[in-house]
């Protein structure tokens, strides 16, 4: 250990809920057996496979109400990887399970002995056809195949509530559909191709033209025992009515019977079959869809009903009219989601009985569009609504907006009410079909069925296709509790299958929780034929056992997840793995679910257990270390979770009063840190990268990596210390150089005026003059020590800035423009709970305003560019994300170039500050994926809005970025200046 490394007992709670029955047991606090550890390294290679304790823990739990830690899980890189994984499960015995976003909602991506991960290393999306198709790597999220798709008009079929989080190859192998898919635009129907690799090893692409020749070569029993089945269906007309039938209605419950109708190949019939087998008949490596039109132009309404039966009732009529969208929310799904972002807070006053319609219209031409919105007046005009509370209007809208706020509403559904379940309960999702004329009566028998068990359970869905959400809390360690839910699912999948004879898993697929009810919704024959699929295919038993067969009638009851309580700020996650996909550190160590997740465990464990131990031990470095802090899983949070502020707790948790002095020291002495930060960036000019990087090494290992900032190669010149002359009697507002920007200059090569001067050149420009005030020296948005949990100093140069603030903007009667996004968003939002009440009420009259705000708002009216870029690419800060500016960096970049690209991969860059210097593994890992979109071709400028955010992304790309300001001053820049 370092000189300075914080003591890992530290972090240890001072109390727990252990021993808790599914605690981690102490013989499993080494991680991984030697002997499958060995075999796997051997294999594979020692970075593709994770033993440690804490690496087992974090990857046990997913969304769903289940919990089983595996033995060992593999970081699966290729196709090679994959099938040499399978094959050491047939020799050795062993069972696995792949898990790519860990957002399925029944325990599907998790198993008990070998987990293999398939997000980290599968991503990737070509664009096909203009757009009309597209390949696609199982582990891209839904969400930035969009992005990708958008570009070209077109989308994915599947738009699942989690389209952010989940990833295509969870939608295939879930069937998972969403708002409009139905049962036209799923999967099952959009799919066109797919690379899979079955349990044997071997590989099939089904579009490859030898592809049904090759695989009778290499697995003649499976075609012949394909065919054969397809035979035994078809011969069977009951039978074969029976599957058409099911399929009408959205069904994701066993594998595809209907693709041994729908298939007349070995290879058509697989690619049918894969379709919603839920890992447990083969690794889907690739995929190609057909897509859809995006439809644009859109009208949409929220719609309030005095009654859960009233909205049903109401479905058919929008259907009939051509809606794309009927979503139904019920009334405690409402008053949950008032804790959503942008959601009215008077929801929460509104009556448990009332329900409302989310419609949408959409249309790809104004034809259309009209169309549709006489449509929607016909059947408004129909209904008898209800507004019980002000914020309802009952209107069709087309304001984005707030058409936004209704589907993030409506997406948050799930979180919204786990956020308000009782602590340390567990929440259950279910889903089921009944045919849509039957909605209003499905709707009043589940409401008698729950308040009949005493739940008082919420319920949302995709009324248009008659598919109906519903969400129950129990807690998992009563026994009372689990019987009193086992005998609710009885009661519910009977209710389903005998008077509505619907789906008991519309979208969600079988998973663990709906194994045992399997037989029931199809009968003694068509099960037998799937688990002779799964025989067929699968005759080892290698793969997701128990998944989607199970001949356990209480296997639903099984491995359920205690929910201990943990620090308030998180104790309200239901780990629905929404934050993962946004988060620095997802590929390099832990996520913020997983930094809850083993938060948990600890919770779980008595206080002297060895496992407690062994998770203290990693959890410094994999969770708080290696946090941005950024808190961007804050915003992709939908109740708002801020897992970086925890992560900031337990920095301060770890230091010593000594350090917090310290830090309070180097923050009173501010204006002299600065001065000897230049003066060392100075000296630095004249000595190798080589040199520094070496020095700065030694001094980590001997210190604290976590103290002592490393040397990056390109690391910029000092700032100069001169301003541009300023007026304060002509100005219109205030602009304060940020620290970062007094510290370090531009780009090395550049040339033309410093950040400073462009700012003050440009403004004067426009006709909008700013002044620099002289005794900025010595004063800071805060944010170094706000991130590192220094309490003391953090409080001491909030309330300095404000103080300084106030003087320079007249009292708040001039704005005060910041030129870097992170201290805009610390000088305006992030000082305030740690202000004295004066300086509280004087933050509260500041106008703090972004520089690009600045630029897009104030400026840009007044500019006229004389010497156009022909193409940058941007970089959002995650800054800007919180701020919700990064419209307005494009607006600058779009104002001064030709071609502006955002990379689909666009995330927190992981810098932080100085966290990129203290950790530059992270800001390498958090990158990776934007940074191969930048260097895979040439741009003309790379622009972004914050200078260390500008280090990091030089760092990683080798390409100079520079603020979009520097851009703006430049290319209106009059003829006669250049």
């Amino acid at each position: 250990m370092a000189l300075l490394d914080p003591e890992p007992g530290k972090l240890r709670p001072l109390t727990t809920n252990g021993p808790a029955a599914d605690r981690v047991a102490d013989d499993r606090a080494s991680g991984t057996p030697d002997a499958l550890r060995n075999d796997l390294v051997r294999l594979l290679g020692e970075r593709k496979v994770l033993h440690s304790v804490s690496d087992l823990v974090k990857y046990a739990s997913d969304a769903s109400p289940y919990r089983f830690v595996p033995r060992v899980v593999v970081i699966a890189e290729s196709v090679g990887d994959v099938a040499a994984v399978l094959r050491y499960a047939h020799e050795h015995r062993r069972e696995i399970v792949f898990r790519a976003a860990g957002t399925s909602l029944n325990g599907q991506a998790q198993g008990k002995d070998i987990l293999v991960d398939v997000r980290r290393h599968w991503t990737g999306v070509e664009v096909l056809s203009g757009g009309a198709e597209a390949r696609i790597g199982p582990g891209t999220t839904v969400g930035r195949v969009n992005v990708a798709l958008a570009r070209h008009g077109r989308l994915m079929g599947p738009d699942p509530a989690s389209a952010s989080a989940c990833t295509v190859g969870g939608v295939v192998a879930n069937n998972a559909s969403g708002m409009t898919a139905g049962v036209t635009r799923n999967s099952y129907r959009l799919l066109s191709s797919l690379t899979l690799v079955l349990p044997s090893g071997t590989v099939v692409d089904t579009a490859a033209p030898d592809a049904d020749d090759a695989l009778r070569k290499a697995e003649p029993e499976l075609c012949e025992g394909l065919l054969a089945l397809k035979a035994e269906i078809e011969s069977d007309g009951v039978l074969t009515a029976r599957i058409r039938a099911k399929y009408e209605l959205k069904n994701t419950n066993g594998y595809r019977l209907d693709a041994f109708l729908d298939g007349s190949t070995p290879v058509e019939i697989l690619r049918g079959l894969m379709v919603g087998s839920q890992g447990t008949l083969g690794f889907i490596a690739e995929t190609v869809f057909r897509t859809v039109s995006l439809d644009r132009l859109t009208h949409t309404a929220l719609l309030f009903f005095p009654r859960l039966t009233d909205a049903a009732a109401a479905v058919p009529l929008f259907n009939a009219a051509g809606a794309r969208a009927v979503e139904l929310m019920d009334g405690n799904t409402l008053r949950a989601c008032a804790s959503v972002d942008g959601v009215p807070a008077d929801w929460a006053e509104i009556p448990p009985q009332t329900a409302a319609l989310l419609v949408e219209f959409r249309a790809a031409d104004e034809s259309a569009h009209q169309a549709n919105r006489q449509a929607a007046a016909d059947v408004l005009a129909k209904l008898t609504l209800v507004a019980p509370v002000a914020s309802v209007t009952n209107r069709f809208v087309e304001d984005p907006a707030t058409v936004r706020t209704y589907w993030h509403a409506r997406e948050a559904f799930m979180t919204a009410v786990g956020k308000a379940r009782p602590a340390g309960s567990t929440l259950i999702t279910e889903d089921f079909a009944v045919p849509p004329s039957r909605l209003a009566e499905a709707c009043q028998a589940l409401s008698e069925l729950q308040r009949g068990h005493g739940y008082e359970a919420a319920v949302a869905g995709h009324a248009a296709h008659g598919n109906l959400h519903f969400l129950l809390a129990f807690d998992a360690a009563r026994p009372d509790e689990v019987r009193r839910y086992a005998a609710f699912m009885s009661e519910f999948c009977a209710m389903v299958v005998d008077r509505f004879d619907g789906s008991l898993k519309a979208e969600h697929a079988t998973g663990r929780n709906m194994t045992p009810f399997l037989e029931a919704e199809w009968g003694r024959r068509a099960t037998e034929l799937m688990w002779q699929v799964k025989q067929l295919l699968d005759p080892a038993g290698v793969l997701a056992p128990g998944v989607v067969l199970n001949r356990d009638p209480e296997a639903h009851l099984q491995g359920l997840k205690t929910i201990p309580t943990i620090e308030a700020i998180a104790d309200s996650c239901i780990e629905c793995g929404f934050c993962e996909p946004v988060c620095p550190s997802r590929d390099l160590t832990t996520t913020p679910r997983q930094r809850i997740v083993l938060r948990r465990e600890m919770m779980r464990q008595p206080l002297g257990s060895a496992v407690m131990d062994s998770l203290l031990e990693s959890y410094g470095y994999d969770a708080v270390d290696t946090c941005a802090g950024d808190s961007t899983c804050q915003i992709a949070c939908p109740v708002g979770i801020d897992t970086g502020a925890m992560m900031k707790r337990f920095r301060h948790q770890r230091h010593t009063a000594r350090e917090e002095r310290n830090a309070a020291r180097v923050a009173r002495r501010f204006s002299l840190v600065e001065a000897s930060v230049r003066t060392a960036l100075g000296v630095a000019d004249h000595v190798s990268d080589r040199v520094l990087g070496s020095v700065t090494s030694a001094v980590r290992k001997a210190v604290s990596p976590d103290l002592v900032p490393e040397w990056l190669p390109g690391m910029p010149s000092p700032a100069s210390t001169r301003m541009p002359e300023t007026d304060r009697r002509t100005a219109v507002a205030v602009y304060y150089v940020a620290c970062v920007n007094r510290i370090f200059a531009g780009p090395h090569g550049s040339d033309g005026p410093s950040l400073p001067e462009a700012i003050v050149e440009v403004s004067r420009r426009a006709g909008r003059p700013v002044w620099i005030p002289p005794d900025m020296a010595g004063s800071c948005c805060a944010t170094i020590w706000h991130s590192k949990g220094y309490d003391a100093g953090n409080t001491l140069m909030a309330n300095r800035i404000v103080e300084r603030a106030w003087e320079w903007t007249d009292g708040g009667r001039l704005p005060l423009v910041v030129d870097a996004s992170s201290c805009a968003l610390g000088i305006g939002r992030e000082v305030e709970p740690y202000l004295k009440p004066e300086n509280r009420r004087r933050h509260q009259a500041l106008t703090v305003v972004d520089s690009v705000v600045w630029a897009a708002t104030e400026l840009l009216p007044h500019l006229k560019v004389t010497d156009r870029i022909g193409s940058v690419v941007i970089h959002p800060t995650c800054s800007m994300r919180h701020l919700g500016d990064v419209e307005e960096l494009r607006a600058v970049a779009q104002f001064v170039a030709q071609e502006v690209s955002v990379p689909v991969h666009a995330e927190c860059c992981g810098f932080a500050g100085d966290r990129g210097l203290l950790h530059k593994e992270l800001t390498e890992a958090a990158t990776r994926h934007e940074a191969a979109e930048v260097t895979a071709r040439e741009f003309d400028a790379h622009l972004s809005a914050n200078r260390t955010c500008e280090i990091g992304m030089e760092h990683v790309t080798g390409r100079p970025y520079h603020s979009a300001l520097l851009a703006l001053e430049r290319a209106t820049r009059p003829p006669y200046e250049r």
